[in-house]
Parts: structure tokens; sequence; C-alpha cells
């Protein structure tokens, strides 16, 4: 069973050097816990986002209808264990005493047991990852162990994956600050010779255009550059 799960988070560490986007990498996680833990038919991820739920992905539209389920009536093991940052482990006759309603939507859906962990990323994202079985006692306290590991790592990798996405967000701001700065002094100077006036004067009168013509600084600096080099052909 541990080289299960060492071979779901090796599967998953290969995927956060190919993949960006935090649905996808979810998406992953969905497919890789079934793996990890014996006994999942389905699995889904929960994310709360000013405290509205949402399934962020899932291997079953069984999995997700159920997830829909509990987000109306507010109760389930998956809303509880991403709420409330507990892992759940109930069998069916456990979800009838605590959530009578969801209960028998799953018994309709036929799932027997269900096994939920908090998950925790950061930048705003909590929720949790949801297993799903068919079986009446699917379950065990070893599933449960098995869970709370791969989600513990599952966290690490994205947390550490986030930190990377926000690090090259702020190079690609920083690589645009610099570019639209170089082509604004280069529009600066063309105005300063060609009107002969100061650089705190063509500077407004660039400023001016962009105002006047609802436009980015930057790309009236560009067209004004263009239009320069047209010219002067």
């Amino acid at each position: 069973m541990l080289d299960e799960v060492t071979g779901a988070l090796a599967a998953l560490t290969e995927c956060l050097d190919t993949e960006e986007d935090l649905n996808d990498l979810l998406g992953r996680v969905c497919d890789q816990v079934t793996r990890a833990v014996p006994g999942v038919d389905a699995a889904t991820v929960t994310l709360l986002r000013d405290g509205a739920p949402h399934t962020a992905a899932s291997t079953s539209e069984v999995a997700t209808r159920l997830d829909l389920r509990q987000y109306d009536l507010g109760a389930g093991p998956c809303l509880t264990a991403a709420e409330e940052g507990m892992l759940i482990r109930a069998t069916l006759g456990d979800a009838t005493r605590s959530w009578p309603e969801f209960a028998d939507e799953a018994r309709r859906a036929g799932m027997g047991s269900f096994l939920s962990a908090p998950l925790v990323l950061g930048d705003g994202h909590a929720g949790g990852i949801n297993c799903y079985s068919a079986h009446g006692h699917g379950f065990a306290e070893l599933d449960e162990r098995l869970l709370d590991l791969y989600t513990t790592a599952v966290e690490a990798a994205l947390r550490g994956h986030q930190r990377y996405l926000s690090a090259q967000r702020a190079v690609d701001q920083l690589r645009t600050a610099l570019d639209s700065r170089s082509v604004i002094d280069q529009a600066k100077g063309m105005l300063m010779a060609i009107r002969s006036v100061s650089a705190e004067e063509a500077f407004r009168l660039l400023v001016a255009r962009s105002q006047q013509e609802n436009v980015k600084l930057r790309h009236v600096a560009e067209r004004f550059v263009a239009d320069v080099a047209r010219r002067t052909e």
C-alpha cells in the first residue's frame, strides 16, 4: 500500500513540472488518490472560496452529484471535512445518522462508504479530498491514515507550486513594467526632439493623449514610436 502511495506522489510530482493550472493539478490529485487509497471507486476535490464550496475536480459524475447534494443541503462528509478541518470516515449507516438526506441520495447512487480529508493550500484556497466507495465498509482505519499521509504530501507539493507560479507572475509583471518604461522613454525622447519640449512636458503630452483616448500609456507610446518610424523610412 505504501508503494502505491509513493507511486501516486511521484506521479503528482511529475505533473507539477508540466501543469500550471490549479484545476488541472487537482484533477491529477483525484486520479492518483484512487491509486493511493484502496477501495476508492470515485474521488473529488472540494474547494472553499469565501466560504462557498465547489467541486474543482472529480473522477465521476456520480461523485460530483453527491458533492453538489451536500452543498445544497449544507451537510455531508466532504463538507464537514472541508469546513471543519477534520478527517471524516463514515459508512452509509453513519451517514444516515449524521446526514440523513445526503445518505438517501448516496444510497440511490450506489455509494456505501465515505472518506474525506481536509486540504489547505494557502492563497485563499481550502477544501478537502473526498473518496467514495460502493462497498458498505469500504474504508478501514489504515485507509484513513493513508489518505491523511497523501493529503499532507499533496498540500506541501501544491503550496510549493503555488509559490513558484506567484514568483513567475511577479517576474512577468516586472518584465512588462520594464518594457513599458523603455518604450515610454523612447516616445518621450522623440517628442522632445520633434517639439523641442522638456522631458516633463513630453511625458505630460503622452499622458494627456492616453486619457483622451482611454488607452494605456504604453500603447500610446508604442503607437507614437511606430508612427515616427514610418515617417522616417
